[in-house]
């Protein structure tokens, strides 16, 4: 695929991958990213996944026609970008690999001290002239490794931004970018916001027109619309108005209340979005969480703490850097109710969190007093 008149893409389609770094469902399947730039020089930015590397070696031959690359730009060492290096050097030993110091500190613990004996360390703000491109690189220090660069060619005026903007879903796949954007940055990247911030104000003094990640599509219009998305994800801003409540239900006596309450929200033109966490995917719920301002947390008491699926949920939020959120608390117990309790605690750690009152208990089964205390509780949430 052309992108500009000088820069190919030359990634690959995953769909034998059921889950992404051993974790996220991905039913339309993983783009790993790869680009070339042709100028009186070539660079070749960033490789594949080692099981794609035949198709990924076709691709570049392919656009090479019949030259050879002068330079590998390494920008990011996870091995769905690194995995075809060693291919890549013993196919063409005389390119110069280009990376960061730290990067080429992990591509020796990935493939051994005397991978790429022929490179050039960069750092922010060099420069690398192609002919008619010169590229700048800019340091993104944990977005998501510590290792990653981006780069900016200054003629083309493209941002290759590494795991930046990336999603899941494969690039033959017609899907809403901004729904596996998010579920993708909040569950890899989410921990990272003040660094995607700091990313975020080096590209504002850049004359961006089109953004090349490392998966998902290239973006050519509306950036604004993407850039302002990042910038509420990583300041931990609301997105959208709403309220999500995530809860475990173990014989459905918690899940009747959740019933309750939902149905009074929406009646009070509340837009709800339940999540039952044995059951949803956890990334969705955690996505959720993380885009409306309000959540609601319902479990049961369990071996004197709370149901393992709650608490899972809450440790993927808190380590995520959880905050500047409104949350309310439904507990369920037969004789020692104190999963509120427990939940509350989990938050210790979290900033500008603010909990709604009344905490709605309920002894086994929902009954008036539950129906009264949720009415107090739904009129404290709108």
């Amino acid at each position: 695929m052309k992108i500009t008149n000088d820069i190919y893409y030359i990634g690959v389609n995953d769909h034998q991958i059921d889950l992404f770094e051993g974790q996220y469902t991905v039913p339309n399947g993983m783009a790993y990213n790869s680009y070339l730039i042709r100028d009186e020089k070539i660079a070749v930015i960033d490789t594949v996944d080692a099981r794609f590397m035949p198709q990924w070696l076709e691709n570049l031959e392919k656009v090479l026609s019949g030259r050879e690359p002068d330079y590998l730009i390494v920008q990011h060492m996870e091995p769905d970008h690194s995995g075809d290096i060693l291919s890549f050097t013993a196919r063409y030993p005389n390119a110069q690999v280009v990376a960061s110091a730290k990067a080429f500190t992990i591509m020796g613990q990935f493939f051994g001290e005397e991978i790429a004996p022929n490179r050039l360390a960069v750092k922010e703000g060099d420069t690398l002239s192609l002919g008619k491109h010169t590229l700048t690189f800019v340091a993104a220090p944990m977005v998501h490794w510590p290792e990653v660069m981006v780069t900016y060619d200054a003629t083309d005026r493209v941002l290759f931004s590494a795991d930046g903007f990336g999603k899941f879903g494969a690039l033959d796949v017609n899907e809403d970018w901004a729904c596996e954007a998010r579920r993708y940055y909040f569950g890899i990247v989410g921990k990272y916001g003040a660094q995607v911030q700091a990313l975020l104000k080096k590209a504002a003094a850049l004359d961006i027109q089109i953004i090349c990640p490392l998966h998902g599509p290239v973006l050519k219009e509306n950036l604004s619309y993407y850039l302002d998305l990042y910038n509420t994800w990583s300041s931990y801003g609301v997105e959208s108005d709403g309220i999500v409540i995530a809860y475990t239900s173990m014989y459905g006596n918690t899940k009747k209340a959740v019933e309750m309450l939902a149905e009074k929200l929406r009646t009070g033109g509340q837009k709800v979005t339940v999540n039952d966490l044995a059951r949803c995917d956890m990334a969705e719920a955690v996505e959720d969480a993380f885009r409306y301002g309000t959540l609601v947390l319902a479990t049961t008491t369990y071996n004197n703490g709370i149901f393992p699926f709650m608490r899972e949920f809450i440790q993927h939020l808190t380590e995520r850097n959880f905050q500047n959120r409104k949350i309310a608390l439904i507990e369920n117990g037969s004789w020692a109710p104190q999963a509120a309790k427990v939940m509350k605690e989990m938050f210790s750690g979290s900033k500008e969190i603010t909990f709604i009152e009344p905490v709605v208990r309920i002894l086994s089964a929902p009954n008036a007093e539950t129906e009264t205390a949720m009415d107090e509780l739904v009129k404290n949430l709108i």
